[in-house]
Formats: structure tokens, sequence, C-alpha cells
């Protein structure tokens, strides 16, 4: 018997569900004591040795070719900037601020998607980037003492857009699972590499349970699961709908923030107004494609 969902349906529930978990990542993040750049060099770690046994238990093969190996390896040095620079977005103000600061994710992707599929750029993607971009200056201008904060994570949502747009590429010719792989390797030793030239690598070998707990929630549940689950749905949704529904994690994040961090967490007027704008445009866009699609069909 078929399944009552189409492909499409359900990578839009997978999408929600994983956009959620992506959304308590920055509750671990501020509950995490250690430095950002620390915090992803054992995310991603965690990460790629738990794919890996899932890989040996499942006895799937994991092998690729040399130029898919290096694409993906680069790759990952863009997926490791975004998270470090997320993870210190949080440090640098609120877990709110930096989620909202994130849904610039949907601009950068209306722009650099069809530039880099050689389409048509629609100018009504555009429209809807820039009314996200107006909500976030609306944060900026009301938040100002978090602009370290909402900078990175404006950094962290180009970098989001890039690799977003790679993975739409590569799911459609090998599995969700095979890329994250080899994409946090990759993620995890271009961090190695940044720690051993920066600092001679000194990392902290003696961490608390607490932070070990959270750490393997985060490195398991928020990341080999989520992220996995994140390039999957690609196959059937096109990159600027994954990002779109991405934008959904501020929600997400913020209601939990709340319920974590109670009044810590609570902003300015003018921080809801903006986040307000946002939201709104991330609910109106659907509506508004469809009727346009609508229109042309007629």
């Amino acid at each position: 018997m078929p399944s009552s969902k189409s492909p499409v349906s359900r990578n839009l529930v997978i999408l929600h569900i994983t956009v959620f978990i992506w959304g308590f990542t920055g509750i671990l993040g501020a509950l995490i004591s250690i430095d950002a750049t620390y915090l992803v060099w054992y995310r991603v770690l965690i990460a790629f040795v738990s794919l890996y046994a899932y890989f040996v238990y499942k006895k799937i093969p994991i092998s690729v070719s040399k130029e898919t190996f290096l694409k993906l390896f680069f790759t990952g040095a863009i997926v490791a900037l975004h998270w470090i620079l997320f993870f210190q977005s949080i440090k640098s103000s609120t877990v709110s601020v930096a989620l909202v600061s994130l849904s610039s994710l949907t601009l950068f992707t209306a722009i650099l998607e069809p530039i880099l599929k050689k389409q048509r750029i629609s100018k009504l993607e555009i429209l809807t980037g820039l009314l996200i971009i107006s909500g976030i200056y609306m944060i900026f201008k009301f938040e100002s003492r978090y602009s370290v904060g909402i900078i990175c994570g404006l950094l962290s949502a180009f970098c989001a857009s890039i690799f977003s747009i790679i993975n739409s590429k590569q799911i459609q010719n090998r599995p969700a699972a095979i890329i994250s792989f080899y994409e946090l390797i990759g993620a995890w030793v271009w961090v190695s590499v940044y720690l051993l030239i920066s600092e001679g690598f000194k990392a902290p070998v003696s961490l608390n349970p607490t932070d070990l707990a959270f750490l393997f929630i985060l490195g398991t549940v928020c990341t080999s699961v989520a992220y996995v689950s994140g390039v999957a749905v690609m196959k059937e949704l096109s990159a600027f709908r994954v990002a779109l529904i991405t934008n959904l994690e501020p929600v997400y994040g913020i209601i939990l923030a709340f319920l974590f961090f109670g009044k810590r967490e609570q902003m300015t007027i003018g921080f809801y107004a903006g986040a307000l704008v946002i939201l709104s445009t991330i609910f109106m866009f659907p509506y508004i494609k469809n009727m346009k699609r609508k229109k042309i069909s007629k």
C-alpha cells in the first residue's frame, strides 16, 4: 500500500523536527562552559565517531572517490566555521539574538543559490530575504550591546547558506549519512589545524561531567542525527525551502531559551518587533508563492 504522505510532505515533517533539534542546540551551546572553538572540536569528534560506529554496525560501505572526498572534506571547513561563529554568537549575546541573526540564511541563499546553479534570481525570494534583513536591522538597532553576537550570527548564516547549496547538489548522487560523515571529519581536521596553529592545541582534558553529558547529546542527537536528516531532505526540497523552514529555528529556540533561562533571555520591544517581521515573512512566503504559481498556471 502506498504511503499516505508524499516524499515532499514527509521530508517537510522531518525537516521541522530537525529544526526543533537545532533550536535546542543553542540551549546546549549556552549551557556548555568551554570556548566556542573547542566546543565545536568536541562536537564534530563525537559526531563522526558515532556515525562511523553506525556504519560499522549496519555494515554500510563508506568508500568514495578521491574527488568526492576532497569536495566533502573542504566543505567541512565551511561547516566548522559556521558552527564556531554560531556558538560564539551565543556566548557574545544570547540564544535568542544568535538564532534570529541566523535567519539571514534566507537572504544569502536567495542570492547565492541561483548564482551557483546558474538560475534566474527570483524577485520574490530576494524580497523575502530583504524583509528578513530589515527585521534583523531592527534587532541590531535596539540590541546594539550585542553587536558582536549579531555579526557572528550573520557570518554564521552566510557559511550555512554556502554549504547548504553545496549539499543540495551532493545529495543527488550519494547518501546523506556519507556526505555528513566526510564533512564532519573535514570540520574536525580543520578545527584541529586552526587550534594547533593558533595556540598549540591545548585541548581541555578535564571536562566536568555536565559538559561531557551535554557534549554527548550535542554530538549525537543534535549533530549526527539532525545533520544527516537536514542533508537528506534536500533530495526532495530546494536549498531555499530548507533555508526558509530553518528560519523557524529562532521560534523553537526562543521558546526553549525562556523555559531554560527565564529573565536572562528577555529582550527589548524592538527585538520582538524585528523578530515578528522575520517570522511573518517566513509564514507568508509559501502562501504568496503558491498564489503566484496558481496565477501563472491559469
